[in-house]
């Protein structure tokens, strides 16, 4: 075990400055900041999360309803939502907001121009 901390020691101090201290094995670590960092090719480590699969979400509007609204409702009924025809719609990875488009049909079928691409805040 004592051999196994040393070389996990030496690779930690290899990227790292000297230890802060010793008994409890915490490093004083310099990061990059990558707010400004430009956009780079997805390196070959991270081949192996091109098939893990995400929710895609895509929100045409909300509405706010009462649980008697809710039970009154039937088939044929229209829901008021909170957005005007024509608005952008949001678009959802994981519940999480990543930008915005148009709806538009594809064949039959519906789909959605992306206009606008959202850049997630560090720590959201």
């Amino acid at each position: 075990m004592e051999n196994n901390m040393n070389g996990a020691e030496q690779n930690v101090g290899a990227a790292s400055s000297a230890p802060i201290n010793t008994e409890s094995q915490t490093y004083d670590m310099m990061l990059e900041d990558f707010d400004d960092a430009p956009s780079q090719p997805v390196p070959n480590n991270l081949g192996m999360l091109m098939d893990v699969g995400m929710q895609l979400t895509v929100e045409l509007g909300r509405a706010k309803m009462s649980v008697k609204q809710v039970l009154e409702l039937q088939q044929g009924a229209v829901l008021e939502l909170d957005r005007i025809a024509g608005d952008a719609v949001d678009i959802y990875v994981n519940d999480h907001l990543i930008g915005r488009g148009d709806v538009v049909v594809v064949d039959d079928k519906f789909g959605v121009r992306i206009t606008e691409l959202i850049v997630p805040k560090i720590g959201d």
